[in-house]
């Protein structure tokens, strides 16, 4: 089965670093797209980044342009999100999915089999 599980988050200041990992399993990982998203308390789940299954094509979110960099290592099968120059706004929780993002996910995102359980991140 679709096993995904991220790590990487913590504590950091504004203008620091972190970087994501999300380790995946169960599926042809150098086949599918991923998506990092995001969650706020008390906001909506906010599109991050995506990647292409080749990892030579990638849409950010406005707010992370020229901040965030996705990348994949097809042959580990993971996924990774650099964070810099962070800003307290970036703290969340931060998830990874299998496939493009899709806004039912924004409705239906404790429903969707093909995620992780999220890393925190906070930025203080």
């Amino acid at each position: 089965h679709v096993q995904l599980v991220e790590s990487g988050g913590g504590s950091a200041q504004p203008g620091g670093s972190l970087t994501l990992s999300c380790a995946a399993s169960g599926f042809a990982f150098r086949t599918k797209a991923m998506t990092w998203v995001r969650q706020a308390p008390g906001k909506d789940l906010e599109r991050v980044s995506e990647i292409d299954s080749g990892g030579s094509g990638t849409v950010y979110a406005d707010s992370v342009k020229g901040r965030f960099l996705i990348t994949r290592d097809n042959d580990k099968n993971t996924v990774y999100l650099q964070l810099n120059d962070l800003k307290t706004e970036d703290t969340a929780i931060y998830y990874c999915a299998m496939g493009r993002y899709s806004d039912s996910w924004r409705t239906r995102w404790d429903l969707y089999k093909f995620r992780g359980q999220g890393t925190q991140v906070t930025v203080s």
